[in-house]
């Protein structure tokens, strides 16, 4: 099964990862070879996350209207390089791609969208304001010559109870892949057939396409840490993962280890906290699990 993309019927995709051995206590943006928030291509070794769901669809109770300026807030502070976005309006990823684009003056945006889709007509589902509904991925790039590509589609594997069916996104951009996904909020077990189709099939395809360059998957699998095995059952040992204690996770691929975390409370604009975590290359293979305990 071939990797979709832009324009071509959705199809899906799998993963590698491997993760982190140091953690330390982050109250704020880190200072990082010196400075604060240094971007993808810069120094080639550091990398900074931010997760985000933002219920902003205006058709879910936890709805409120404020959540993509708080996440522009948040941008601002943390500084990130990657940000992955769940449960938004398309024109919400352009204008939290303005923020990131204030934090780093003078570097070059990637940024995509992919919409989830509404089983009722096979079309995009749609926020209240009439705008597509789903993912989002913004990644800063240093450089112009190897462009960006985007990668998308919808799982196989979905709730028939809900009519929203569930997708996941990727996008490629000076030497790095950087993922999102949204799985099934109405069933577990659904949820987590999801995550596994995505890191065992997909991304292991999407690495070796793109010559194995590491992988960021930033993501609300809806399957809380702390119950059962959380996420833990769809990474092989190779991969590794930061949680926020509850339902969002980033994970890493072979090469990359999570050097800090941390939750950042969004104060009641969304029912999530945004995930943040530093990221840089591994000197040796070690597979840990950085979060909740």
């Amino acid at each position: 099964m071939a990797i979709s993309s832009v324009g071509l019927p959705r199809k899906a995709l799998t993963a590698a990862w491997c993760l982190a051995w140091m953690i330390t206590a982050c109250s704020g943006p880190a200072e990082v070879n010196g400075r604060s928030g240094v971007a993808i291509g810069v120094s080639g070794q550091s990398w900074r996350v931010l997760q985000f769901n933002l219920c902003d669809s205006g058709i879910a109770s936890c709805y409120s209207g404020r959540s993509v300026s708080a996440a522009a807030a948040v941008i601002r502070k943390w500084r990130p390089d990657i940000v992955t976005l769940n449960e938004v309006c398309r024109h919400d990823v352009s204008e939290l791609g303005r923020a990131l684009s204030q934090v780093h003056r003078g570097m070059l945006l990637a940024s995509a969208f992919e919409a989830a889709v509404n089983r009722r007509n096979d079309g995009p589902f749609r926020c209240r304001n009439g705008q597509p509904y789903g993912l989002g991925v913004l990644a800063v790039r240093n450089s112009s010559s190897s462009g960006q590509r985007k990668y998308g589609g919808r799982y196989p594997v979905q709730d028939l109870a809900d009519p929203e069916e569930r997708v996941w996104l990727c996008i490629t951009a000076d030497g790095l892949d950087a993922c999102t996904t949204h799985t099934a909020s109405t069933s577990a077990a659904v949820a987590l057939a999801q995550c596994r189709y995505l890191t065992q099939t997909v991304l292991p395809r999407l690495r070796s396409r793109n010559g194995e360059v590491p992988v960021v998957l930033g993501a609300d699998f809806n399957l809380p840490a702390g119950r059962s095995a959380g996420i833990q059952p769809c990474l092989e040992d190779r991969y590794g993962h930061a949680d926020d204690g509850a339902r969002q996770d980033v994970v890493t691929s072979t090469g990359l280890t999570v050097a800090s975390r941390a939750v950042i409370a969004m104060h009641g604009t969304t029912d999530h906290p945004a995930l943040f975590a530093e990221l840089t290359r591994a000197r040796t293979a070690v597979h840990t699990h950085v979060g909740s305990t």
